[in-house]
């Protein structure tokens, strides 16, 4: 059964069932039971609700970024992963969803630990030399449980968490008749450090694990009825019922006359001081320990699964991965999940691995806060959330998390960080298809518009002159050594756009415009080229060359070199050199190329410029020269300029002339000037220069001869390995002047 007809047969669950109670359970987990005490005792009344008020500011802050998302956009399987890659893009939210289903899946085999020790203490019997087995033993059967159970039906595992949220309020109701009908003392407001000495924010540290897991909700999006509605109502609601209750603990310890303040900040009482004082004690305090714990491990086991059917859907994963169950489970993923859980427990030293793990799970926070103010910066008109957060307080966010992350271990926040910039370069290498747009393209179309504008204030001046190229192509594929080429132009300086033109009559052609763009960018994704992309439609081939090349460009990057292949029909070149001549008069810069093989990979090249001196194409030739060897596999490359002088007293001016220019311009070229041998100057040029890997040649201008001209360009490219036809056609202000013939 595929998973799209498994997908409809699952069950949907609503806010309470599905979000508000494994998030409220998530929070209310056992470092409540486990360190509240300590804190009260260590720090006094009064820093305990500021610790309590700051760190449920940043899961409430984190929870109305992650609400503003989901209002956004339909939310699928996945949750917290789906919701950073839909907005931030697929490589940022695999980076973050990886390490976030490892943290997951660990967590199964940490909370299984916990109960598991919970269990064995009330057992006097294991306290002997067997009792470590007997640990890991019991660990085992509760991972397989819990993923035995969410495997067969996630409604089950749900609906067995009322029970545990009954159990869970009875222990804090019992703690607080027990403090209520007991002897009472005025709160402890003093801070004593008694037992932390390192100070107020290594409590504070200790502390913060527990208000984090409200996400456990968001984790099981592709199984609400409603994703929009039910994420901000549940969660939120779990974050403020959390704080709440939160608030109310730590003045019931305060007050409460059964414990001294030595007793309440021994770090070794653990959940035995609920015990003292709760009414019925340990017969209502330790089910709610086991049945909380067991709730945690329910939601790391139903939300990790999820997160790697979404990896395996968007392609981060192998696809068999996200492969459903009759009742629309991802039972594959749950088991390979129990499978990483039980692998765990022979790891040991798992109280250092759960910092490790706590700080990854905390960038994921980090992320969300991100991706929330991302999308309100860039003020993309698609981004119109039910609930607003001003970017400023997700950033606020975001910091915080970040603070808490480097307090709970400095070490494993350097891990995380560099962990998760790891995994994104490898995305980013893969070059995936992403078929949805994400907050990281407005954020370009951001700083280009900026950019654009900044640029257009500015006049283009002969020091910031760039190759600004459109670059004419049919088939790209066929044409892909001239796209190289014209790419070597523009490297690290240049923009180049390759643009295809197809005729208006040719419907079948127009309907996939989009797919051939997209095409074009896929092929020079894989030639390693970076280049835009773009198709035109155009009544007259030829003629549309003229005028989407006249008019490319925006303000203050307006195309001024305009390049094309030589054509291999009579037609065509004769359609080219007329074009040629119109183009001339809109101010381009024309560049026109054979290339009838892949350039040589030898490290020393040579290119030659043919330099007649009757105008400034010399200027640009020796431009384009200079910027190909800034290519790494060019940069040996010579540059020797060839001309030809009528007498040996001509030779000498010309050269002399032209190597005193160079000089000026802090170009490194050999001049070599031949005295012409008969009329054949293009035979005596050809000669010199059969051998060189590139030759540039100046394009005459207005010249009517046609026919002769065309004679000559098939004779050069004939006899030539590669040579580029230039016409400089921009002002001298723009292109900088090295052959001054007036000099």
């Amino acid at each position: 059964m595929s998973s799209a007809s498994s997908a409809r047969k699952t069950a949907k669950f609503g806010t309470f069932l599905g979000v508000y109670t494994p998030s409220i359970l998530t929070i209310l987990g056992l470092i409540m039971y486990l360190r509240f005490g300590w804190v009260v005792g260590n720090v006094g009344l009064y820093n305990t609700i500021f610790i309590v008020l700051m760190a449920s500011s940043i899961t409430f802050i984190t929870g109305l970024s992650a609400s503003a998302i989901a209002t956004n956009i339909k939310v699928g399987v996945g949750g917290e992963y789906y919701m950073i890659s839909r907005s931030l893009g697929l490589e940022p939210g695999g980076a973050i969803g990886i390490p976030l289903y490892l943290c997951r899946t660990l967590s199964v085999t940490f909370y299984c630990y916990g109960l598991s020790e919970a269990i064995l203490a009330l057992v006097p019997e294991t306290q002997s030399v067997m009792s470590p087995y007997a640990l890991r033993g019991l660990t085992i059967v509760f991972i397989i449980l819990v993923t035995a159970l969410s495997g067969k039906s996630a409604k089950l595992v749900l609906k067995s968490q009322i029970p545990i949220l009954i159990i869970v309020g009875a222990s804090i109701i019992a703690l607080a008749v027990g403090v209520l009908t007991q002897d009472m003392q005025t709160p402890i407001t003093e801070a004593t450090y008694s037992t932390a000495p390192e100070g107020f924010w290594y409590v504070f540290a200790v502390f913060f694990p527990a208000v984090t897991g409200f996400t456990a909700g968001i984790g099981l999006s592709g199984d609400l009825k409603d994703p929009q509605k039910s994420i901000p109502k549940g969660t939120l609601g779990a974050v403020i019922s959390g704080a709440a209750v939160y608030l109310i603990i730590p003045l019931l310890l305060a007050i409460t006359g059964a414990l001294t303040i030595e007793q309440l900040s021994d770090p070794n009482a653990g959940v035995t001081i609920w015990t003292r004082i709760a009414v019925f004690g340990p017969w209502i305090v330790y089910p709610a320990v086991w049945g909380a714990v067991l709730s945690s491990a329910f939601g790391s086991i139903l939300g990790g699964p999820r997160i790697l059917q979404a990896l395996s859907m968007d392609g981060l994963m192998p696809k068999f991965l996200s492969k459903l169950s009759k009742s629309g489970q991802p039972t594959v993923a749950t088991w390979i999940s129990g499978a990483i859980a039980l692998g765990a427990v022979f790891l040991g030293g798992l109280n250092t691995l759960a910092q490790y793990v706590s700080v990854l799970f905390l960038t994921l926070y980090v992320a969300v806060n991100v991706s929330a103010a991302v999308e309100q910066l860039i003020k993309e008109p698609s981004y119109r959330p039910k609930i607003h957060v001003p970017w400023y307080v997700s950033i606020i966010g975001a910091i915080g998390a970040m603070v808490v992350m480097w307090l709970i271990n400095p070490l494993a926040f350097a891990f995380a960080i560099g962990l998760e910039t790891l995994i994104l370069i490898v995305l980013i290498n893969r070059k995936m298809e992403q078929q949805w747009g994400d907050a990281a393209t407005g954020v370009w179309m951001h700083l280009s518009r900026f950019a654009l504008l900044r640029l257009n204030a500015k006049k283009i001046t002969k020091r910031n002159w760039r190759p600004i190229i459109i670059l004419f192509v049919h088939n790209l594929k066929e044409r892909m050594n001239v796209v190289k080429f014209a790419e070597m132009l523009g490297q690290n300086s240049g923009v180049l756009t390759v643009s295809r033109l197809i005729s208006s009559e040719d419907k079948a052609e127009l309907l996939k415009r989009n797919e051939i763009t997209f095409e074009m960018q896929r092929d020079l994704a894989k030639a390693g080229l970076q280049a835009l992309t773009e198709v035109n439609e155009v009544d007259d081939l030829k003629r549309g060359m003229y005028t989407v090349a006249a008019s490319h460009g925006i303000a203050g990057l307006k195309t001024n070199t305009v390049m094309f292949g030589w054509s291999a029909t009579q037609k065509g070149k004769q359609q080219e050199l007329q074009l040629i001549n119109d183009l001339a008069a809109t101010g381009k810069n024309i560049i026109m190329v054979h290339i009838e093989k892949a350039f040589s990979k030898k490290a020393k090249k040579n290119i030659d410029i043919w330099w007649r001196g009757s105008d400034i194409n010399g200027d640009l030739m020796l431009m384009l020269s200079y910027l190909i060897q800034l290519n790494n596999k060019w940069k040996k490359s010579s540059i020797r300029i060839l001309s030809v002088a009528d007498t040996e007293i001509a030779k000498q001016e010309l050269s002399y002339h032209i190597e005193d220019s160079i000089k000026e311009a802090r170009i490194e070229a050999k001049v070599e000037v031949l005295v012409k041998n008969g009329d054949d100057i293009v035979g005596q040029l050809i000669g010199k220069s059969k051998r060189s890997d590139l030759v540039f040649s100046g394009l005459a201008r207005h010249n009517s001869q046609i026919k002769a001209r065309i004679a000559i360009i098939d004779r050069m490219v004939a006899d030539l390995k590669a040579v580029a036809f230039v016409q400089n056609n921009g002002m001298s202000s723009e292109i900088p002047v090295i052959f001054n013939s007036k000099k």
